[in-house]
């Protein structure tokens, strides 16, 4: 069996027991021998393939515990693409060019303007125009499709825009009052509709009765834009150098079909695992479940659970989510705070207690790894007093329960998720997206518990780290945990509770994430190891912090076999050359 052979730079191995190496061999999809040059050139032997990094650093790759590929994917599959648009006169022209393409009468949906997911570094407020396009600006792009700008979750109230054809779709004339619940219907001076509607208008995690009447009248993703779309943003995920990510939250039966599907045609360019939710509560419209037909949902999909030692794809676990967001309101609290529209809010449970404990001593008594999505003080007590009353008859120390979201925490509730042996995946991009709105609507004392990785760390919860909302850039992640900065300002909620150090940060996304999910074989370049590692332009343990997130990923290899090549390696990846005996 052919070996490689990866020299030219410094190799960060993650491994406690050898952390720092000259060089790697690769053999057989694993890592055969870490250590100096001349050893491991002596390991691979003379007709191995070599990689010159050419001064750049090797590492293992990146494991996202939070990433939701198949959503965000499945979402902008098949869509206009207008984050990057630069003004009016682009969105026009982007929407044409869609058009000519499409049969008339059939919908141009589009992407929000911006940075996804918060919409803070940039939105339709930064476009020359400062707002988005109204209805008869889009119609000079066409008037024999509808169309809609979208709005994303989770920033709330939001922005969309129709053209004319897109408001007689959805039923919308200029006799509708200027607000139907909280959605405000724009119309100009002569009382004419403008397209453009504000306020609880995302494409998810809303409940707004009137919003979601339109919201059912909108095409759904057909599959061939889902897979198009999960493909595309699988092939970001490795250009990022994630070579893992766990699909822990609001995952369907249909979603772990879809990829199963591209398992089944080796599309995969990295590894997935995954959990099935007990009830999805996220997309319009939600009825809770009667209880009898939730416990027998959880049988049917205890039944779809399978670890079947595929390396690519794993399904195991359910995932309980019963709380939501704090932008749209749904935010657990003990106090009332404002909700979007200023409105006093306590936030909503979408799962009942009752369910909640039947969940618990299901998955306790069938031995199956829960994951529990709580980001709330209320939610984490609700949780842990059913959690101790039914750890006294199923002892599940052992089971790696898993903690996600996590947004708030105070140093009791860590202790006894601690004391119940739970693991922690987290993303430091809540407090930089959200940490600004959490001191505006329920006070800036919340900031003390706002993801205090270090406290959960102290405490001994293992940690991994996730993208969700964003920044979708995972080296801007790693430096997040050390600053805790908030987006759109120069503020740093970095206090002895949350900063962690360089080498934590990269923990979380590597050998602490291989922890959380159970799998040694993957987080670090220890000997035995996949073979799944990046190769990046710049040292992420000793860099300045401020150049973590603009880090570019030469290389990612999963198993020993790229998966994405920048091309700025002088050695070609499927050109490598024998090294010299």
């Amino acid at each position: 069996m052919t070996s490689t052979i990866i020299t030219g730079g410094r190799v960060r191995t993650l491994d406690p027991n050898a952390p720092e190496a000259e060089a790697l061999v690769l053999s057989g999809g694993r890592v055969l021998a870490v250590g100096d040059r001349d050893a491991m050139a002596e390991a691979a032997g003379p007709d191995a393939r070599r990689i010159d990094v050419e001064g750049g650093t090797v590492m293992p790759g990146l494991i996202d515990t939070h990433p939701h590929v198949l959503h965000f994917g499945t979402l902008a599959g098949g869509l206009v693409d207008l984050t990057d648009a630069v003004d009016h006169a682009d969105i026009v022209a982007r929407i044409r060019a869609e058009a000519a393409n499409t049969p008339p009468g059939e919908w141009i949906m589009c992407t929000p303007v911006g940075e996804p997911h918060y919409f803070v570094r940039r939105s339709e407020r930064d476009l020359p125009e400062r707002r988005l396009p109204d209805r008869w600006t889009l119609d000079s792009a066409t008037d024999a499709h509808p169309v809609l700008i979208q709005a994303w979750a989770p920033r709330m109230p939001n922005v969309v825009a129709f053209n004319s054809a897109g408001l007689r779709a959805v039923g919308l004339t200029s006799f509708i009052p200027g607000r139907v619940c909280d959605v405000e219907i724009d119309k100009n001076e002569a009382g004419d509709l403008t397209g453009i509607l504000r306020g609880p208008v995302t494409n998810y995690y809303t409940y707004d009765p009137f919003w979601g009447q339109i919201l059912t009248k909108l095409p759904k993703p057909s599959m061939e834009n889902a897979v198009a779309g999960t493909t595309a943003e699988l092939a970001r995920y490795a250009a990022q150098g994630v070579t893992t990510v766990y699909e822990g939250h609001a995952m369907e039966p249909e979603h772990i079909a879809l990829y199963r599907q591209l398992r089944a045609t080796d599309s995969l360019p990295l590894r997935v695992m995954a959990t099935l939710d007990a009830e999805s509560v996220i997309f319009y419209p939600f009825d809770p479940l009667p209880h009898g037909e939730f416990a027998a949902r959880l049988e049917q999909l205890a039944d779809q659970i399978s670890d079947d030692g595929d390396d690519m794809l794993r399904v195991g676990g359910l995932t309980f989510s019963p709380g939501g967001p704090c932008f749209s309101g749904y935010f657990a609290t003990y106090e009332p705070y404002a909700d979007p529209f200023g409105k006093p809010t306590r936030g909503v449970r979408f799962l009942s207690l009752d369910k909640e404990e039947t969940f618990i001593r299901f998955c306790a008594a069938n031995g199956i790894r829960a994951n529990l999505c709580l980001g709330a003080y209320r939610e984490h007590d609700e949780f842990l007093d059913i959690a101790e009353r039914v750890v006294r008859e199923h002892d599940f120390r052992d089971r790696r329960w898993i903690l996600q979201h996590a947004m708030t925490i105070t140093p009791k509730q860590a202790r006894r998720y601690a004391e119940l042996g739970f693991q922690v995946t987290t993303s430091a991009g809540f407090a930089w997206g959200k940490g600004a709105m959490y001191g505006e609507r329920m006070g800036t004392h919340l900031w003390r518990d706002l993801e205090p990785l270090h406290r959960l760390s102290d405490i001994g919860l293992d940690l991994a780290g996730g993208s969700d909302w964003g920044p979708k850039n995972p080296w801007e992640q790693i430096e997040l945990a050390q600053t805790h900065r908030f987006a759109g300002s120069d503020h740093r909620n970095d206090g002895p509770d949350q900063k962690l150090s360089r080498i934590e940060a990269l923990r979380m996304w590597t050998t602490g994430a291989a922890k959380v999910l159970g799998r040694p074989e993957i987080g670090s370049l220890a000997q035995g190891s996949h073979a799944d590692l990046v190769i990046v332009d710049r040292d992420p343990v000793t860099c300045p912090v401020e150049d973590l997130r603009g880090t570019r990923v030469l290389r990612t290899l999963l198993g020993g076999r790229t998966v994405h090549d920048s091309g700025e390696l002088s050695c070609p990846a499927e050109e490598t050359q024998a090294v010299a005996s």
